[in-house]
């Protein structure tokens, strides 16, 4: 059981706030993903896309009465997300900043390539992709096909290959991407830094139902030039390289993705709460097992990032958190769409996108199958 102190208390209320904000832009954006540009000035968007930094290289925290945040524990960003989250998430993920790109280079990175990345994120607004998922594997890392080769005229290596349902990467600047080295084995794994100006470099967005202000793309990385400290973890032993650090970071976001879930549930209950008041009793009834429900799982969440906080290393609490929360998200939509009968999505645009919104959280950091293995592997074995 997580108990909130006056210090997270005090930053929830401020989420909240901002949620109410960018509620009104949603729609907009999911009709047009470039209309960020023209929402910049959004508080939202001119806090949360300097924050998630280390303190080192943020000078501006988020300050809430006498607390400083920099949102850097995953603790944080769950007590953050869960309520930004009821606001809008579409317009969450498109927000500029560097989330689990920042994760990762935070976890892998030397002084320098922390320095040069943390450094661009903080002096302009700026988008930065994570790309793991490929067309035909997901984000099984064991199955990737993207390569960093050598090339044997000059120092520098060439990143190949092809990624796929990449939030913002029309949109990025910069960001990290995984490959494998050499033969493949279980060590060959590597992040890189990329600049998407460099050559070879190219992306297009992915049509979605849901999510569309995240603007998901596929990327393609032809021949791209990566200098050599530009290689992720180049500084550490090889057992905690790429996919140590690939793993680490997936455990520490994954509670944020299911406090995104838990945000959308809430805002799917709210909605229903506000415009059917007057609801039949087996609607009513409904209404009031699935808030419990949400606040059964917004206990597991937290609890789940306080325990990544404490161990990176594992991630079963961690995949639990996110298979209840993606579940709950998609339970409590379709119910808030029964609330207002046949006819009632057309009535309420902003349910109908809660609804195409809720089904994306099941993709995001590995679907429930992915997930249950997590899990699975947690249990002790007679």
């Amino acid at each position: 059981m997580i108990t909130l102190d006056d210090r997270l208390m005090a930053l929830r209320g401020l989420a909240a706030e901002f949620a109410t904000a960018i509620r009104p832009f949603g729609l907009e954006l999911d009709g047009d993903p470039s209309a960020i540009h023209r929402r910049l000035d959004v508080p939202l968007v001119l806090k949360l896309g300097a924050l998630q930094v280390p303190p080192a290289y943020q000078t501006e925290p988020l300050v809430v009465g006498r607390y400083r945040f920099h949102l850097m524990t995953t603790l944080e960003r769950v007590v953050f997300m869960m309520e930004a989250a009821r606001g809008d998430l579409g317009f969450l993920l498109a927000a500029p900043g560097a989330p689990m790109a920042g994760a990762a280079v935070a976890m892998l990175g030397d002084e320098h390539q922390q320095e040069w990345f943390f450094s661009r994120v903080v002096s302009e607004p700026t988008w930065a992709f994570f790309a793991l998922s490929e067309p035909r594997g997901g984000s099984d890392a064991s199955g990737m096909r993207t390569r960093l080769t050598r090339d044997p005229d000059t120092d520098e290596f060439r990143l190949d290959g092809t990624k796929r349902y990449i939030g913002n990467g029309t949109r990025a600047q910069v960001g990290v991407a995984f490959a494998k080295r050499g033969r493949g084995g279980p060590l060959s794994a590597t992040a890189v830094l990329v600049n998407a100006g460099d050559p070879g470099f190219s992306a297009v967005p992915v049509p979605t139902l849901g999510l569309r202000g995240a603007q998901l793309s596929e990327l393609t990385f032809d021949s791209v030039p990566i200098a050599p400290e530009r290689v992720l973890g180049s500084h550490m032993p090889a057992t905690r390289g790429g996919l140590w650090g690939w793993l680490r970071t997936f455990n520490l976001l994954r509670p944020v993705v299911a406090a995104m879930g838990v945000g959308v549930a809430q805002a799917a209950h709210d909605y229903v709460a506000e415009h059917r008041p007057g609801l039949p009793a087996p609607l009513r009834d409904g209404l009031e097992r699935l808030r419990l429900e949400i606040q059964s799982v917004r206990r597991l969440t937290l609890r789940a990032a306080a325990e990544a906080d404490l161990d990176p290393s594992k991630g079963e609490l961690s995949s639990a958190a996110k298979v209840r929360a993606a579940a709950l998200a998609e339970e409590a939509t379709r119910y808030a769409a029964r609330c207002f009968g046949p006819g009632g999505l057309l009535d309420h645009p902003y349910l109908e996108k809660l609804l195409r919104d809720a089904r994306g959280i099941e993709f995001m950091e590995g679907a429930g199958a992915i997930q249950r293995m997590s899990v699975f592997s947690a249990v002790p074995r007679p």
